[in-house]
């Protein structure tokens, strides 16, 4: 879903106190339910978070391996 999500207000609170071009923030089971949030001044970003978030997984699967 492109728009805001649950936790729009906390991913911007997190970006603009990192400075960072993209935050992506996961809630599991927070204040208001589970869901996640995605900001970016990178207009090609969300073409590249599926490919990302597929390594962050492979990244943490063999963390966990080993």
């Amino acid at each position: 879903m492109i728009g805001p999500g649950l936790y729009d207000s906390e991913c911007t609170l997190m970006r603009e106190t990192t400075q960072a071009e993209s935050v992506i923030l996961i809630v599991v089971r927070g204040w208001n339910g589970s869901g996640f949030s995605v900001q970016t001044t990178d207009p090609e970003f969300n073409a590249k978070l599926p490919a990302l978030l597929r390594t962050m997984a492979d990244e943490i699967d063999h963390d966990i391996k080993t």
